[in-house]
C-alpha cells in the first residue's frame, strides 16, 4: 500500500464497521448486505515481517500488531473521499498480500469489515466518516465451531494449529468483545446488526429521494 498521506476533502460516502471476534459472521453478513466492502483482513503484515508478535512459537495472528493498522485506515478515508482505492489482496494460507485490485464505490454506503475492525472506529470518527460501527457476537462455543469449521474448509492453517488457536480464542473472546466495544463498536448479535445496517440504507436512500 501507499504511504501517501490520508486525503483530505469532504467524503461522498460513509463507512459501517463491522468488528467482533474471528467466526461471528462478519463477512457472511457483508455479503448479505450487497454493499461494497472493504475486506480489512487484507492489511495483515507478511508472514516473514520481523516485527510481528508470536505466541505458542507461532505467529499471532489474533494480534493487532499483526495488522497494519494505518494503511487500513488511510485506504477506507480514500475510498470515501475519492470513490476508489487500490485495495490490498491478501493469501491467509501463505500469510501474504499476493496483489491489489480497484475498489470503487457506487453509492453512499461502504462496508468496512474485519477481525481488527474495532481498531479503526476512533480514527474514522475523527475523520469524520463513520455511519455505524457494530460488534457481532455469539455464545463463545458458537463462534468457536464457526470458526474451526471455515478455516477447515479454506486450509487457513495446519489443524492443530487452528484448534489450539480457536481454543485460545474462546477463552479470550469476552476480552476481545469488551475491547471491541472500548473502541466504539455496539454489541449485537448479526441479525440485529442487519437490521440496524438496513435502518440505515433505508434513511440514505430517503434522503437521496428528498435530494433529487
Amino acid at each position: 500500500m501507499s504511504s501517501d498521506p490520508v486525503p483530505c476533502g469532504p467524503p461522498s460516502a460513509r463507512i459501517i464497521v463491522l468488528a467482533g471476534p474471528s467466526g461471528s459472521g462478519k463477512s457472511r453478513l457483508a455479503n448479505r448486505l450487497g454493499l461494497p466492502v472493504l475486506r480489512l483482513d487484507d492489511f495483515y503484515r507478511d508472514g516473514d515481517d520481523p516485527d510481528l508478535p508470536h505466541a505458542f512459537g507461532i505467529v499471532d495472528w489474533d494480534d493487532p500488531a499483526s495488522w497494519d493498522l494505518e494503511a487500513a485506515v488511510r485506504c477506507a478515508v480514500r475510498l470515501v473521499r475519492e470513490g476508489s482505492a487500490d485495495v490490498p489482496m491478501y493469501d491467509i494460507p501463505t500469510s501474504r498480500r499476493i496483489g491489489t485490485h480497484r475498489l470503487a464505490l457506487d453509492g453512499p454506503l461502504l462496508v468496512a469489515e474485519g477481525i481488527f475492525a474495532a481498531d479503526v472506529v476512533p480514527h474514522l470518527r475523527a475523520e469524520g466518516v463513520l455511519a455505524e460501527a457494530l460488534c457481532l457476537t455469539h455464545r463463545p462455543l458458537v463462534t468457536f465451531l464457526r470458526r474451526l469449521v471455515r478455516d477447515l474448509r479454506e486450509s487457513r492453517k495446519p489443524p492443530l494449529t487452528l484448534v489450539r488457536r480457536g481454543w485460545a480464542l474462546m477463552r479470550a473472546e469476552p476480552e476481545v468483545v469488551a475491547r471491541q466495544v472500548a473502541l466504539g463498536a455496539v454489541r449485537c448479535r448479526p441479525h440485529e446488526a442487519e437490521l440496524r445496517v438496513r435502518a440505515l440504507l433505508a434513511d440514505s436512500s430517503l434522503r437521496s429521494r428528498r435530494v433529487s
